[in-house]
């Protein structure tokens, strides 16, 4: 008997999750409020970003209405703002620890459910549709991407594993949208990647031998979600194709993004 497909993603989304909330676990109300490296954004600020996409995402599968309701809220903010602040901000109403225990506990909810999902069911989102599957790897990409800042804060680094396998193909994936909404011209043939992933095994990706990229994987990861600088990883990039791409990556959607300048983005004191 031929077993469902189970989607894997659920699981390596609630590791991400728990592996952040372990760092959050002891701080009180007034350290949530302390600001990080990224655009001057709180911990607590962090956390209702996830929480306020985590509950969209689950509506898609649950509530398409409410879906379109609270997206529609948002993009209309977005238009007029320029941010999504304002709505996420508005929308979320808890703070604090309570803030912090609302978004795990939602984490959970989800990944239980998710991962008996059909990965290829397709669900309603804020431009086309997107796979389960492509939806709770966007899940899992924003809380290990957001999760950087809350690491570099606190001085801590972030025990990796082979779960960032999936934010890495969602970098290659997007190496045509990473030139597309910088109005650059897209290569026809991705650059060489030979990256090595936490456990020591190397994962290899595209054609072209005279652009290539080579060093950890999640180097890669950092780079394509723009939390770390080009400069500040040990990843080497050969070529102008190569090159081009590493200092444009962005495999997130929205308008483009410039990423952090060398030295910006670390690990601070504890």
């Amino acid at each position: 008997m031929t077993q469902p497909p189970t989607l894997s993603q659920a699981d390596d989304f609630l590791t991400e999750s728990e592996t952040l909330y372990t760092a959050l676990a002891d701080l009180d109300a007034d350290s949530l409020r302390q600001p990080t490296q990224f655009k001057g954004w709180t911990i607590e600020d962090v956390l209702v970003h996830l929480h306020f996409w985590n509950i969209g995402a689950d509506m898609s599968v649950t509530d398409e209405a409410a879906f379109t309701r609270m997206i529609g809220g948002a993009m209309a903010s977005l238009n007029e703002t320029g941010s999504l602040r304002s709505v996420e901000n508005a929308t979320i109403s808890e703070r604090g620890t309570t803030l912090r225990e609302a978004w795990i506990s939602k984490a959970r909810d989800m990944a239980a459910r998710w991962r008996t999902m059909d990965p290829k069911q397709r669900l309603i989102w804020v431009g086309p549709s997107m796979s389960a599957r492509s939806s709770m790897t966007a899940r899992q990409m924003e809380t290990w991407a957001h999760g950087f800042e809350v690491f570099d804060t606190l001085g801590k680094t972030r025990t990796e594993s082979d779960r960032v396998k999936n934010i890495v193909v969602l970098g290659v994936n997007t190496f045509g949208w990473s030139h597309q909404v910088h109005s650059l011209p897209v290569p026809e043939t991705m650059p060489l990647l030979t990256l090595t992933a936490p456990s020591g095994e190397v994962w290899t990706f595209g054609e072209d031998t005279d652009n290539t990229i080579t060093g950890p994987a999640t180097d890669f990861a950092a780079v394509v979600t723009q939390t770390r600088a080009f400069a500040d990883t040990a990843l080497t990039a050969t070529g102008e194709a190569a090159q081009t791409w590493m200092a444009n990556a962005q495999c997130f959607a929205g308008p483009p993004e410039t990423p952090p300048t060398s030295g910006s983005r670390h690990v601070q004191e504890a």
